[in-house]
């Protein structure tokens, strides 16, 4: 039996976001910045119409997801060494001795443990297959996220379904 995959990518799944992560000895980042890139694939049987999913549906679909994110500072609210405190009009972030205060409106409060690229690919994937779903999609058996934190270093996750 076939499997078949659709693909997309492109200069309109770009977004720009801050974060910062841990590093090994609890050492902090800077904030910083990228300009990252996506590529979405999904595999699936054919649909009544042959086709995996309906390339417009999913790229709206992923636009929609990562602007989001764009031009936001993404904080993980899951990391036990990183407070991070919403309050009506600003978000406090404290680690150890440092601490950040950011307008709420520019914050994205994520529920994971780290920012980093490989997870934010985990986030991307989860949140494709909760909007597919919302949106009255069959789930799709694979998903894959790459994403491109600088030009040349990706992550990639991939969620199957068992």
């Amino acid at each position: 039996m076939p499997n078949y995959s659709v693909r997309i990518t492109g200069d309109h799944l770009i977004y720009s976001a801050a974060h910062f992560i841990l590093l090994p000895g609890g050492i902090c980042e800077s904030l910083h910045g990228h300009n990252y890139r996506v590529a979405v694939e999904l595999s699936s049987p054919l649909n009544e119409i042959d086709c995996v999913i309906d390339f417009l549906a999913l790229l709206q679909v992923m636009k929609s997801i990562i602007a989001a994110l764009d031009h936001a500072v993404l904080l993980p609210t899951r990391h036990p060494a990183i407070q991070v405190l919403a309050g009506e009009n600003e978000v406090e972030v404290r680690f150890g001795p440092r601490r950040w205060v950011f307008p709420q409106t520019e914050c994205r409060l994520l529920p994971v443990v780290s920012t980093t690229v490989e997870l934010m690919a985990n986030y991307l994937a989860r949140r494709l297959l909760e909007t597919l779903a919302a949106q009255g999609f069959a789930r799709p058996p694979r998903v894959k996220i790459e994403l491109e934190e600088s030009p040349g270093y990706w992550a990639t996750c991939e969620i199957t379904s068992d």
